[in-house]
């Protein structure tokens, strides 16, 4: 029995190094599917767009995900009829924003503040956290994993004044 006490602990660190990972979120496919989406907005950007990416400079994960999504966007990320760039934008600066699209809202952010200044400015507000959608300071979230899944706040939609064709409508979970 000692000896089995002894090789509990060994066989727990072999049994996690071969587990799968568990699988996280990838920006890059967030932002493909966020990017698609937004071609659905009954009368969305269209030809070149810039994507302002929120973070928090003081929270590690917002500023890695900013860096993920800037990077894919790199000089310029095809997405249908919209090529989109980006503009980093700290989330202390919302208010002061203009030259953008909508906003891609990075895990961690003040979700409240942000998305009161994005309707304010009457911008289409996207996430991967769906606590920023169910909070309704997201329009949209978005999922890719462990499958694609998008959801759409009705309310705060209505709130800057956007509506998404039909045919997407089908395709999306709204609250």
């Amino acid at each position: 029995m000692l000896e089995r006490n002894r090789l509990l602990p060994a066989w727990a660190v072999v049994l996690a190094l071969a587990a799968p990972i568990v699988a996280h979120a990838d920006p890059a496919k967030d932002l493909a599917v966020a990017g698609r989406a937004l071609t659905f907005l009954e009368n969305g950007p269209s030809g070149h767009a810039v994507l302002g990416v929120v973070f928090d400079p003081g929270k590690p994960g917002s500023v890695a995900e900013k860096n993920a999504i800037m990077a894919a966007l790199g000089g310029g990320y095809p997405a249908g009829a919209v090529t989109l760039t980006g503009k980093a934008v700290p989330a202390s600066e919302v208010g002061g924003v203009s030259g953008v699209a909508a906003l891609y809202i990075t895990t961690g952010v003040n979700y409240g503040a942000v998305g009161g200044e994005a309707k304010a400015k009457k911008l289409v507000t996207v996430g991967s956290d769906p606590a920023c959608v169910n909070s309704g300071a997201c329009v949209m979230g978005v999922s890719t994993d462990p499958k694609v899944d998008i959801t759409v706040n009705r309310a705060t939609a209505a709130a800057v004044g956007v509506a998404f064709k039909a045919a997407f409508r089908m395709m999306i979970h709204e609250i």
